[in-house]
This record gives C-alpha cells, sequence and structure tokens, in this order.
C-alpha cells in the first residue's frame, strides 16, 4: 500500500546556493520549471522551489522585489502582513511575529488562506484553501522570502514540521 502526503520524518540539508541552506524533508525535489511557472508566478525566478512527490507541500526561497533597510523590520513587518491579506480572499492568522535564528532575526507569519475560483474557468470551480508558514529576513539591499506551503487537508501532519524547516534556515 503506497501512502503519500504524509510528514516526512527525517530532513536533510539542502543548499540553495553558496549562501543559505535549510532542512528538507528527503523526498523533497526540485521543482520542475513549469511546477515554479505555475505556483511562484513571477519576471523573477526563485532562488530555490522544492516540492514533495505528490507536488502539493512545497518550500520556496526568493528574494523580494521591495527593498528595506535594518532597522525597517516593523515596517516591512506591516507591508508584508498587508500584502498577503491582499493576495487572497480570506486569511485566517494563526500567528506572526519575530524570531532569531542563527543570531539573524525573521520576522513571520502563518496561516490558512482561501482563494476563491475563477468563475469563468470551468476547471478551477473550487477555492483553493492552502496552509503558509512565511519568513521574510531583510539584509542590506534585499529581503528575503522563505514560504512553506501545503494544501489544508494536509496541515495538521505538515504544521508541526513546517517550523521545523523553517527554523532551519541558515543564510551566511
Amino acid at each position: 500500500m503506497l501512502l503519500t502526503g504524509f510528514a516526512p520524518g527525517k530532513l536533510v540539508k539542502t543548499k540553495i546556493n553558496g549562501n543559505i541552506s535549510v532542512n528538507l524533508p528527503v523526498d523533497f525535489q526540485p521543482m520542475t520549471p513549469e511546477d515554479i511557472i505555475q505556483r511562484y508566478p513571477s519576471v523573477r525566478a526563485p532562488l530555490g522551489a522544492y516540492t514533495n512527490p505528490d507536488r502539493l507541500v512545497d518550500f520556496c526561497a526568493n528574494v523580494s522585489a521591495t527593498q528595506w533597510v535594518k532597522g525597517d523590520e516593523q515596517v516591512a513587518m506591516k507591508f508584508f502582513k498587508s500584502s498577503i491579506y491582499s493576495m487572497y480572499d480570506k486569511v485566517e492568522l494563526i500567528s506572526e511575529g519575530i524570531v532569531t535564528i542563527h543570531r539573524q532575526n525573521f520576522f513571520y507569519f502563518e496561516f490558512d488562506s482561501r482563494l476563491n475560483s475563477d468563475r469563468k474557468n470551468v476547471a478551477t470551480q473550487d477555492p483553493l484553501m492552502k496552509y503558509t508558514y512565511i519568513m521574510y529576513l531583510v539584509l542590506p539591499k534585499q529581503t528575503l522570502v522563505f514560504s512553506f506551503n501545503c494544501t489544508k487537508e494536509q496541515k495538521e501532519e505538515w504544521q508541526p514540521i513546517a517550523k521545523t524547516i523553517m527554523h532551519s534556515i541558515k543564510v551566511r
């Protein structure tokens, strides 16, 4: 019997680039270019994007288009919180705050979201409901964005591991 979608037992160190690493489930693989285009439509490609074999659980590292300077974390946090609420039809905030990981201050938002269907497209009749844990790191001349996403149905099994993954991020 093949069981898919269950939270992993083992995490492995994954280098996103020469300066960033994270511990991801052993079965996570880099996303295909098609997956990246579909899930992270942007002019700039993510630094790294990974998914589980079912392609229902994702981790992505990216650079924000907005730049902030050290000391503006509180303003940046309000800005990104507002942008989260504007991206979805419904947001249920679970937690938010600032956390120090490896002597760096990240701010984060953990939430459930709902994106209503596109009534013009018959293929997307059901709303898209997701669990997200997203963290931001303000650096000189750039803001790094790390996100973990899964379907709302998988939230219960993945929520504990999401925090472990996010708190394993190392940026040099």
